[in-house]
């Protein structure tokens, strides 16, 4: 696995960890598990019992099919365009080492080992949970997902000291005493404002054009009409119930409802 795959799956790992949307719809479901108490739970264990049991079930179980899935998504991103569809193969192959996990985790509870005595069938039982979680995965961050993979690919990781520089592209659209460290872009009409730390310009290029012109410069896409650049960040600043991306230069960028989570992974708590 090459650097850029794991930076990448360890950056969607960090949405579902920070994603409260998720962990109430993880919460919920362990709910329903325990007030319904399927597979004879409701039978066997009481509420306590049952409660501890389906918590610990869907953690692991979960946190496997997480892993598959978003490898999935990654790998199979150049030949299946559905993004639904690579989360769910991933979470469906996921059901093998989720059918060991379960014989664990009844054993652990019962002592002894159930009828399904062999991975093949303990795979095939985890089969509805794995479908189940990429469904309501897919429901609740297919869009944090969406946004994380297009930071990816617009901006790149920033090359170590020892690579050579190379200037961002749009820097040459900039007349000269513009020509500067990215601050932010943003749009303006059929324009482009680009902003940098010698002044600002109107250039006449589409805002999805310019981001790809950012070479190796970190930022991030905060809006759909805004990009800021990390190093001129000061803090994120929340009024009246809307969040902003406070500059260094004062300057006061709104952050979009779908970039909020990635905004605030990124730049800190408002």
């Amino acid at each position: 696995m090459n650097q850029a795959f794991l930076n990448s799956t360890l950056r969607e790992l960090q949405l579902f960890i920070r994603s409260p949307r998720f962990w109430t719809t993880f919460f919920l479901v362990v709910l329903i598990f325990v007030v319904s108490g399927p597979y004879g739970t409701l039978e066997r264990m009481t509420i306590g019992v049952r409660l501890g049991y389906w918590l610990i079930v869907h953690a692991v179980t979960w946190a496997i099919a997480i892993v598959f899935s978003l490898a999935a998504e990654h790998l199979l991103r150049s030949r299946i365009a559905s993004m639904f569809a690579r989360m769910m193969i991933g979470s469906l192959i996921a059901a093998l080492p989720i059918g060991f996990a379960l014989g664990v985790i009844d054993y652990a509870f019962s002592g002894e080992w159930t009828e399904m005595d062999n991975g093949l069938h303990r795979a095939l039982f985890a089969l509805p949970l794995c479908a189940l979680f990429c469904l309501l995965s897919w429901m609740t961050m297919h869009r944090q997902i969406a946004l994380a993979t297009d930071e990816a690919i617009v901006t790149p990781p920033a090359s170590s000291s020892t690579d050579v520089q190379v200037e961002p592209e749009i820097l040459a659209r900039l007349k000269p005493q513009n020509r500067g460290a990215l601050i932010r872009l943003s749009v303006e009409d059929h324009y482009t404002e680009v902003v940098t730390s010698r002044g600002r310009e109107l250039v006449l290029l589409r805002f999805a054009d310019a981001l790809k012109e950012l070479g190796t410069t970190p930022g991030l896409q905060v809006h759909r009409s805004h990009w800021v650049a990390d190093a001129a960040v000061d803090r994120l600043k929340r009024e009246k119930g809307k969040l902003f991306v406070v500059m260094k230069d004062g300057a006061e960028i709104p952050v979009s409802r779908p970039n909020l989570e990635i905004t605030r992974a990124r730049f800190g708590p408002a």
